[in-house]
């Protein structure tokens, strides 16, 4: 499904605003973790981004949140092309420095190649 370019900008937004880019290790992930309060956002998610994975509700500790998951070929061929064109460092630099470090932490992985 084809996102408009406000939908882009939302996108970006929030990853900027509340994401996290890193990895595991083996595999560079973007996960966005959120109240319940904002399920609809997370269904919306699910709706435009299939194949990355959605985790819970969960409840603990007095919080309830979702947890949303880009990793794999999600990542690699649907987002990282995205947040590439539309993820400006003058916009928010520290955002663009995480995901340049995501990218360099995980070369290999992004360009094809095994995890490692």
């Amino acid at each position: 499904m084809a996102l408009s370019e406000f939908e882009i900008g939302y996108f970006v937004g929030i990853l900027v605003g509340e994401g996290h880019f890193g990895g595991d290790g083996r595999q560079p992930q973007i996960s966005l973790r959120m109240h319940t309060d904002h399920e609809r956002l997370f269904r919306w998610l699910e709706a435009h981004f299939p194949n990355a994975k959605l985790y819970g509700p969960y409840h603990h500790g007095g919080r309830s949140y979702f947890q949303w998951m880009a990793r794999g070929a999600c990542l690699r061929d649907e987002i990282v092309p995205l947040l590439d064109v539309w993820l400006q460092p003058e916009l928010d630099g520290k955002a663009h420095d995480r995901y340049l470090a995501m990218k360099a932490d995980y070369a290999r992985v992004l360009s094809g190649g095994q995890a490692g």
